[in-house]
């Protein structure tokens, strides 16, 4: 599993919600350097620890797991969506024409 991937997209999903490693810790009742270990990709957090960070973040696990999983759909939907949301609607439609440009085969 590339856990650093998936730390990556913990801390982001962390920055979003405008939360330090300490906030999140605090939330979480555990230590800012297990958060930070965690977002580095050095231990896979265990899976009650895990679903917990999805909760406190408001992330599905599937977002968090994209990198890893093989059959990640909407993970990968609500990345594209995340990714595009905040762009002006001009440059949504040149991705979203692109896309199907590159799905038409």
């Amino acid at each position: 599993m590339d856990l650093i991937a998936v730390g990556r997209r913990i801390r982001m999903a962390r920055e979003a919600n405008n939360l330090t490693q300490e906030d999140l810790a605090e939330l979480m009742d555990m230590s800012p350097t297990h958060i930070s270990v965690i977002e580095r990709g050095q231990k896979a957090p265990r899976l009650d620890t895990f679903v917990l960070l999805a909760n406190i973040l408001k992330v599905s696990a599937d977002s968090l797991l994209v990198d890893v999983v093989d059959h990640s759909v909407e993970g990968v939907s609500n990345e594209l969506y995340e990714q595009m949301k905040n762009l002006p609607r001009e440059e949504q439609k040149r991705i979203i024409n692109a896309v199907r440009v590159l799905t038409d085969r």
